[in-house]
């Protein structure tokens, strides 16, 4: 089998969802390739195949331009198919040029499935999977469903009509994907993000020992994250008395404003700003830490809190879309609704306050959940299920074999 998957850029070394796919499809003899915009020349997983170039020289453009469909000549009856597709579509003849062009890369190509890593990658390139004869796959992720069609209404209505099975990494999200015009027929599977339980373990912390409780978060610099939200509580707790130490490991375009937030909220001195650190920093962060926090006002999944509970982590985290599927209230950790500091704040209070072996069998809960659910064999398992592809389950380890979602 042949599986080609699109995405913006090779996945980084962090980025254990793809990698961990990929590597699983493999040893199950299908054959991957990834069709990006640009290349990373440390990624060596699979052959990437680029996209065609854009440029703002028009000179070069069309120099460009005479390359690529030079290339496509050999597949000039995939092309017919695929300017027919588009056609019955209504799509204008200039906007065909532009797509043949733009896609020149996933039509030349050969496969069993084309599987679109994200929903807006999926954009411009609807049709292309049936043209090259190929079933079309694509994932739900958060900003596909809770941002990008919100700002864009009615983008996905021709995706719909193409797509042959759908991948949510949660039932929020599919929900999300119904409302915004996907038919509720169409098939679906539920995989979520995995990580590796054998590098993020728990380390049975002494909660008695702790003088001055610290709290984390680890995520980009960004407003859907919801650090202003967590300020605000955090300031709560300082007001009543509670000393704390917030730590925050990420980067991204917001930082000044959400220091400036720390800063005029008087907790200058009771928030430090980790930039973005390698997974071991990561990991020793977390170890030292003894909240979890990931007030996010939208979120698909968040693999740093399977990572957290994990680690025994207490983890408190908001109602955003995929976190109520992450962390089971009252069992695994707290859910608290979003936009609402005073209820965090209350949460966080009450956490601190708990005895010992009330936060004991909180971490425990979820320190097995994760475990025997969010593991990256479970993953690659389901993902093989996913495509059709047959394995012996006796080659899986045990904790790996069940039913998929």
């Amino acid at each position: 089998m042949r599986i080609g998957i699109v995405l913006s850029q090779p996945p980084g070394y962090s980025e254990t969802f793809f990698r961990s796919k990929i590597r699983g499809l493999q040893e199950n003899g299908v054959e991957v390739n990834l069709f990006c915009q640009v290349i990373n020349d440390e990624f060596t997983l699979c052959p990437v195949i680029v996209s065609p170039r854009v440029s703002k020289n028009p000179f070069l453009q069309l120099c460009f331009f005479i390359k690529e469909f030079i290339l496509l000549l050999p597949y000039v009856s995939t092309v017919i198919r695929y300017v027919k597709l588009e056609r019955s579509e209504g799509t204008p003849w200039l906007q065909i040029f532009k797509k043949v062009y733009l896609n020149a890369h996933l039509l030349k190509a050969k496969l069993d499935w084309l599987h679109f890593g994200f929903a807006t990658m999926a954009l411009g390139s609807e049709t292309v999977a049936k043209a090259i004869g190929a079933k079309m796959a694509v994932s739900f992720r958060g900003f596909d469903m809770t941002v990008y069609p919100v700002k864009n209404p009615g983008c996905y209505q021709m995706l719909w009509r193409h797509i042959d099975k759908a991948h949510t990494i949660s039932h929020s999200l599919l929900k999300l994907a119904v409302k915004h015009g996907m038919p509720e027929n169409t098939p679906f599977e539920k995989i979520t993000p995995a990580i590796d339980v054998d590098l993020f373990q728990s380390n049975s912390p002494n909660y008695s020992s702790l003088e001055k409780p610290v709290l984390i978060t680890t995520a980009r610099l960004h407003w859907i994250k919801g650090y202003e939200s967590t300020l605000e509580a955090l300031a709560i707790l300082k007001e009543e008395g509670v000393d704390f130490m917030y730590k925050i490991i990420g980067e991204g375009k917001e930082y000044e404003r959400i220091a400036f937030a720390a800063y005029q909220l008087g907790l200058k001195d009771s928030v430090q700003f980790l930039g973005k650190l390698p997974h071991a920093e990561v990991k020793r962060e977390l170890e030292e830490a003894s909240i979890y926090i990931q007030y996010s006002i939208q979120e698909g999944f968040c693999n740093a809190v399977l990572e957290a509970q994990a680690m025994g982590k207490l983890c408190i985290v908001s109602n955003a879309e995929g976190l109520t599927e992450n962390v089971l209230h009252g069992k695994t950790g707290w859910v608290v609704p979003k936009y609402s500091p005073y209820l965090l704040a209350e949460q966080i209070k009450k956490v601190l306050l708990m005895a010992d072996h009330e936060k004991s069998k909180i971490t425990q809960n979820a320190v097995i959940r994760v475990r025997e659910e969010f593991h990256v064999q479970k993953q690659q398992r389901e993902f093989l299920e996913f495509y059709g592809v047959t394995t012996k389950s006796e080659d899986l380890p045990q904790s790996a074999q069940g039913t998929s979602l």
